[in-house]
């Protein structure tokens, strides 16, 4: 049974092992009881289970309030309309800084002790990453902002919490016009991949600079009109040990907001700017391209994975040592964070063939409307059980286990498949249970699990995990995945990506 766990956690990450809610998820029977702000806001299904509605931004507010005074010692709050955080989510984030400033991937270069500085790129009305950073960490912070409204309410949440107060600085950002960069890089001799240090499967990888190349995306940020963001901002011989940011994931309010499942609020400046997350952490990139070492690790949220990839290839222009990816998973929501050095590097050098493939993933953008992430689920069984694999759909936590034999593998590399697009009728297994169907199968069998996550509105992310990696056929689970990712996208995506090849392994 422990080897059980280990493996679900391994293959599906959901939360960082030392956030607080990992083993012991909030639990709001207990906190409308204690707390009777909190009650109105609580109903309970017909099993009995405790709810809240996730639409309702005053539930959220008041849930976001108690988790960080029951859970943390906060005094915290935010007006209406101003982007509301969840606690566990925005734990996450600052669990894996920790990670980076731990690990030995590159030294410390400041002679203050344990103290670690943070600069927390937008740091809105709820302060919430300066909040979190000094009252578990004791990390001080610099959390700008430019709005006046987000100004208030920061410095507010902070002066109501004395006991902190003096590690966080809430800083004005002028809204001037900004520097046009020109097509500066840093680069450096070429440079091995690094070794995978993090557990939660983050990789490290130290990217190879392209003097020529740096028009490639040069493009990206050219859309970014607001105020400045660290250049202009960081002080004059100020050193950080990083900067973290929750940046504006869209491009429209209109666009933010299509999910009608969930209300954190935002505004205009929160959750909008020209050019979406693309725009604004191209920027990000371009600030640190010339306040290079002045932070030990620049890292921003990644809202798209098809983002993260051309935001890679960005850092890799520009002439960065080291980069850093991790994913991060709250319920049926995939975010990824983004990292990157420009200090020398001290750690182990591996050659980039060693990292095995276990783990694929890709995106279907442009769903058409009526489909949704279970019509994706039953796609998925259709696709390997027409070929004669044994599956198991749990519809509860969006999964498919797959049991093929090599024959099955080669009917499904050989398009061997019969009548594929046709829907075929099976009894969808509804247990909870996260144990794999395959565990007891012969050698000559492979078995994987197929999880399907919603992203934004008409945005989902499809991952593979295999399950034997010492099974004889294991061979095929790359070529297989992408036989799979094809298929989806010509059944369900508006703009039919026929490619293969596009599979990246999950960071």
């Amino acid at each position: 049974m422990p080897s059980k766990k280990k493996r679900k956690r391994a293959e599906r990450p959901t939360i960082h092992p030392r956030n607080k809610y990992s083993d012991n998820p909030p639990d709001f029977r207990l906190l409308a009881t204690l707390y009777p702000s909190f009650e109105p806001f609580v109903f309970y299904s017909r099993d009995g289970r405790p709810k809240i509605d996730w639409t309702d931004f005053n539930a959220t507010r008041e849930l976001t309030r108690i988790l960080l005074l029951h859970d943390h010692g906060l005094n915290w709050w935010i007006p209406d309309g101003q982007l509301c955080p969840t606690v566990p989510n925005r734990s996450n984030y600052i669990n894996w800084i920790e990670d980076l400033l731990s690990s030995d991937i590159i030294a410390r270069t400041h002679t203050d002790g344990d103290a670690v500085r943070g600069f927390d790129i937008g740091t809105g009305a709820n302060c919430i990453y300066p909040l979190l950073g000094a009252s578990l960490l004791g990390w001080s912070f610099v959390g700008s902002d430019v709005t006046n409204v987000a100004l208030e309410w920061a410095e507010r949440n902070v002066k109501n919490n004395p006991h902190i107060s003096e590690l966080i600085e809430i800083r004005k950002v002028e809204n001037s016009v900004n520097t046009v960069y020109g097509e500066e890089s840093d680069n450096g001799q070429s440079v091995d991949r690094e070794s995978i240090i993090d557990v939660r499967k983050t990789s490290t990888f130290k990217p190879e600079p392209s003097p020529s190349s740096l028009e490639l995306h040069s493009g990206v940020n050219k859309n970014y009109h607001g105020p400045p963001i660290l250049v202009g901002v960081v002080k004059d011989g100020e050193r950080f040990d990083f900067c973290m940011c929750n940046p504006p994931f869209f491009e429209t309010m209109e666009e933010a907001g299509l999910n009608p499942k969930t209300s954190c609020g935002g505004t205009l400046e929160e959750m909008v700017c020209p050019g979406g997350e693309l725009a604004f952490i191209s920027r990000i990139i371009e600030d640190s391209v010339q306040l290079k070492q002045s932070f030990r690790w620049y890292t921003s949220m990644v809202g798209r994975k098809s983002n993260l990839k051309i935001l890679m290839s960005r850092l890799r222009e520009v002439g960065v040592t080291i980069v850093k990816t991790t994913e991060f998973v709250q319920g049926q929501t995939c975010r990824w964070g983004l990292a990157w050095s420009f200090m020398p590097p001290t750690g182990k050098k591996i050659s980039s063939h060693v990292v095995e493939k276990t783990v694929l993933s890709f995106m279907l953008e442009g769903i058409h409307r009526q489909y949704s992430a279970i019509h994706v689920l039953q796609s998925v069984e259709s696709f390997f059980c027409t070929s004669g694999a044994s599956c198991k759909l749990n519809a509860s936590s969006f999964t498919v286990d797959v049991t093929a034999s090599n024959d099955h593998c080669d009917a499904i590399l050989n398009n061997e498949v019969q009548n594929i697009n046709e829907a075929v009728s099976h009894q969808y297994e509804q247990k909870t249970s996260s144990g794999s169907n395959c565990l007891h199968t012969a050698l000559t069998e492979q078995c994987f699990r197929i999880s399907v996550f919603q992203q934004i509105p008409g945005t989902l992310l499809v991952k593979g995990s295999l399950l034997q990696k010492e099974s004889p056929v294991a061979g095929a689970f790359s070529p297989i995945f992408q036989r799979l990712e094809e298929f989806l996208k010509n059944k369900f995506c508006r703009e039919k990506a026929l490619i293969y090849g596009s599979s990246n392994p999950a960071r």
